[in-house]
């Protein structure tokens, strides 16, 4: 497997918490990405196993659009349910660059495609992603790759360079969220990350990020591909789940 990035690169994840790599897919892939998810969200296409999230003004009603998909928020299991997202999870770039990271043997802890439409799509705010996760140790790696350039009008994301060092954080429920506590840490520090479509920002899923409301007449739709070390352990209750494989070995004890 190709080792994509350079000792230089690796510091940088190690002290920052993130690391942006540019141009992971062809430009004819990445169009049949976003002409597979209009599919889904406004050609009727059959969602099958996957699972969808509405933006929660919509589903409350306090908030009209022209078409159901221009509410949705979040879609899930793009990578098990379907062919050409698959290939993007298992793209030999991405996985290349987290194989550097996490080592040799990977499984995919989640997907989600995250949406922001229009006008419609809100903020996301401050939090870690560990804290959500019943996986130990808490140093998983996400690839948040964006269908559409991601900017600062749109939603792109914010992160706390370094922020990650500091280990799990307490977070509270919020209005249609789950948040750091305010005062344990300082969105002062915060730095954007507007990205093009198509590139990947790889991150600790210990690094403080937010993302905006988008205020701009353009979509935002990214997908985090979070992956995991297979000698990682669940600690949810019950029998841990069965989860996606990547590449390597899987281990006694460790998930499966």
């Amino acid at each position: 497997m190709a080792t994509p990035l350079t000792p230089e690169q690796l510091a940088a994840y190690e002290r920052d918490g993130f690391l942006l790599v540019e141009e992971l897919v062809s430009p004819a892939e990445l169009e049949g990405l976003r002409e597979r998810l209009w599919e889904y969200t406004h050609g009727g296409r059959p969602l099958g196993g996957l699972r969808v999230q509405i933006e929660p003004r919509v589903e409350r009603g306090e908030l009209a659009v022209a078409h159901p998909g221009d509410g949705i928020r979040k879609i899930d299991f793009l990578v098990q349910e379907d062919d050409r997202f698959r290939v993007l999870g298992l793209n030999e770039r991405i996985v290349a660059v987290v194989a550097q990271i996490l080592g040799p043997d990977i499984k995919l802890f989640r997907n989600s495609l995250l949406l922001k439409p229009p006008a419609v799509g809100s903020a996301k705010g401050w939090h870690q992603d560990s804290p959500y996760w019943p996986i130990e140790p808490m140093a998983l790696c996400s690839c948040w790759f964006p269908l559409d350039d991601a900017t600062l009008e749109n939603g792109c994301m914010v992160v706390i360079p370094g922020g990650h060092r500091a280990g799990p954080l307490p977070h509270v429920s919020a209005t249609d969220d789950y948040v750091i506590e305010p005062g344990y840490y300082d969105p002062a520090q915060g730095v954007a990350v507007p990205m093009r479509a198509g590139s990947g920002l790889f991150f600790h899923s210990l690094l403080p990020h937010y993302t905006a409301p988008n205020r701009s007449d353009r979509w935002r739709r990214a997908i985090a591909l979070s992956y995991m070390s297979a000698r990682s352990r669940y600690t949810g209750e019950g029998e841990s789940p069965v989860y996606f494989p990547v590449c390597g070995a899987t281990y006694p004890g460790c998930v499966r």
